[in-house]
């Protein structure tokens, strides 16, 4: 048992086992899953769990040396959480057509509850070194 922290297992075990460049998504459940594309889906309602706890529990865990989202993100909730939670991360914005491309690549998309559209975040793994 963890003391602080993530607890999702899967969760935990595939952030772990991220290499350089490998990429997650924290994406809201309207984004489409590729096939052949994990999902770990934590949503159990409309709402539920939010994505910026989400994003941030994930971000805790892991070396992230860039992120990705849709330039079609316009609600300023959103605007001002992605300024908050990725203020110390290289941030590409990009239509949202071309972030749904960009997820054939994901390693593991991670679904949120999340009821706000284009609450997607592409995360590209870095090295603590």
């Amino acid at each position: 048992m963890r003391a602080e922290g993530l607890w999702h297992p899967r969760l935990l075990q595939v952030i772990a086992s991220l290499g350089h460049g490998d990429l997650l998504v924290v994406a809201d459940p309207g984004l489409p899953v590729p096939p052949g594309v994990e999902v770990v889906d934590l949503v159990w309602r409309r709402g539920d769990p939010p994505f910026g706890p989400v994003l941030d529990a994930v971000l805790s865990e892991m070396v992230t040396e860039h992120a990705t989202i849709a330039v079609e993100a316009a609600e300023p909730r959103l605007l001002a959480l992605f300024d908050r939670q990725l203020h110390d991360i290289a941030v590409d914005r990009i239509p949202h057509s071309a972030l749904k491309e960009l997820t054939h690549r994901a390693r593991v998309i991670v679904r949120t509850g999340e009821a706000t559209p284009y609450a997607n975040a592409v995360l590209r793994a870095g090295v603590p070194f």
